[in-house]
């Protein structure tokens, strides 16, 4: 499944869906990514909206795209204060240009990331971005696909190149895209956020999203039940006082483009 089709059905209605849950475990990287960020702001994979709802109260103007059709509905029933863009960003022509382009996870998934950023480079003087650091870096988001994989063989692995969340695990590659798209003082600072999500939350999330939710959502009920069997012990080193802790292990990306 290509990523405009993965957005726009199953991917994105689950992230609409789950938008209570994704809006508090996705607030502590609001601060750190909008520090500073002025003036008119593109925000790139906006999703449901809540960073675009977030800047649009200190920039003057505020405007998120995404490709997911069903995320931008739900963003702009949030608010009123920024205007949405149902739109590929890799692709889409921006006829104006933003003092700051900003994303909170949304700039891993291009398929082909060095056109997405010289569009973007177009598009904004500024960049300043959050994504994951490496899968490594990050073992409570693949702990569901572990313990999964031996009841779905056929769950994709993923790697720190494929369009993706861990896309941008490789400080060296990252750099060299932004390089190639004509971005310049490209700097990677590692950011480590410690997140939270109720317990009784928890099935919700590994069976709604990622790669063990997409695969479920094809699975029979006896599949279904297994998996959910067998993977939820699996995040027993997660759990504290009913709360499921993690650390969010994350690059904050900057940079600045003078094409015109």
């Amino acid at each position: 499944m290509d990523q405009k089709t993965r957005w726009n059905t199953t991917g994105g209605n689950a992230w609409v869906e789950m938008q209570d849950l994704l809006d508090r475990a996705m607030a502590p990287f609001i601060p750190p990514l909008i520090d500073g960020v002025a003036g008119s702001v593109l925000d790139v994979g906006c999703g449901t909206g809540s960073t675009t709802e977030a800047v649009a109260r200190q920039a003057d103007r505020a405007v998120g795209v995404d490709i997911s059709a069903p995320m931008i509905e739900a963003a702009r029933k949030r608010t009123d204060a920024a205007e949405f863009i149902v739109a590929d960003a890799q692709s889409h022509p921006f006829h104006e240009r933003f003092d700051f382009v900003i994303s909170r996870f949304g700039v891993m998934f291009f398929e082909d990331p060095v056109a997405a950023f010289t569009n973007l480079a177009r598009a904004g003087t500024h960049l300043r971005v959050i994504a994951w650091r490496g899968a490594e870096d990050n073992p409570f988001h693949t702990t569901a696909e572990r313990a999964a994989k031996p009841l779905m063989p056929d769950l994709p692995d993923r790697t720190n190149e494929a369009a993706g969340q861990f896309a941008f695990g490789n400080a060296d590659r990252v750099r060299g895209i932004l390089t190639q798209a004509g971005w310049s003082d490209v700097e990677l600072q590692p950011l480590d956020v410690e997140s939270t999500m109720p317990e009784d939350a928890l099935e919700g999330y590994y069976t709604r999203l990622g790669p063990v939710g997409m695969a479920l959502q094809e699975a029979n009920d006896t599949t279904r039940a297994r998996v959910i069997e067998v993977v939820r012990p699996a995040f027993d080193p997660f759990l504290q006082n009913g709360e499921v802790r993690y650390t969010a292990a994350c690059w904050i990306i900057t940079a600045n483009s003078e094409n015109p």
